[in-house]
């Protein structure tokens, strides 16, 4: 299919259903993302800091950009002006950068983030632990933190075939949300999203609660990491 025909088949799929598509363009032309854009789409992830600025520079700019990838500090300040959510924050310093960085180019509304939680039996695998993103919670630096506004979780799940594991992890993330939200961010509305799933296991998260699924080479085709 072409990936028009491929971001209508989610559509259809993800109606009536309290899940949006996050659609990775890593590696993928701009001429691939327009598209994808000129189907509908405007929700799209990337893995990598250089890759979406050079991107954003060439495509309408009322694309929602989410950084899914690993975020070094130093490379928060080339995305803190117009970056629409920062998925992958799996440390308080990096939040504190990020806060900072937002802050320097006077953001008129908050940077979206989302905790990064670790769930895979993978040590390549970023993120933190439950007990390292209720600290920050509580944290004095986050609580005086002006253009941050904390969305929800996100986690990478086990490369694996094996269902019933990839259950188990999303379970996992879901209650470590369901936890967050009911102890710091009851009267929070903005805290909503669990980012989930990606193209080989997306039914699966949505069943175990995700609002919010990746997928890059469902929607464009395998990636060319010889680029």
């Amino acid at each position: 299919m072409s990936i028009r025909e491929n971001i209508l088949y989610f559509d259809e799929k993800l109606r009536g259903v309290t899940c949006r598509l996050v659609a990775v363009s890593k590696t993928h032309s701009v001429e691939k993302i327009q598209e994808a854009y000129d189907a509908g789409h405007r929700l799209f992830g990337e893995n990598k800091v250089q890759e979406l600025v050079e991107k954003r520079e060439l495509l309408p700019h009322d694309i929602a950009w989410h950084l899914i990838g690993h975020l070094q500090k130093n490379k928060v300040k080339y995305i803190a002006s117009f970056v629409d959510t920062i998925q992958s924050v799996d440390s308080l310093k990096l939040l504190v950068e990020i806060n900072k960085r937002a802050e320097q180019v006077s953001r008129t509304f908050p940077i979206n983030c989302m905790l990064q939680i670790s769930i895979a039996d993978e040590e390549t695998k970023y993120g933190m632990s439950y007990e390292e993103a209720v600290a920050l919670v509580q944290s004095e630096e986050y609580r005086n933190m002006k253009y941050i506004r904390l969305v929800g979780v996100m986690g990478i799940a086990t490369n694996t075939d094996d269902a019933g594991k990839l259950r188990q992890e999303f379970r996992y993330l879901r209650e470590c949300y369901q936890q967050l939200k009911e102890t710091y961010f009851f009267a929070n509305e903005d805290f909503a999203e669990i980012s989930m799933g990606m193209t080989s296991d997306w039914e699966l998260a949505i069943e175990e609660g995700s609002t919010m699924v990746r997928v890059g080479s469902g929607i464009f085709g395998n990636r060319n990491y010889n680029k």
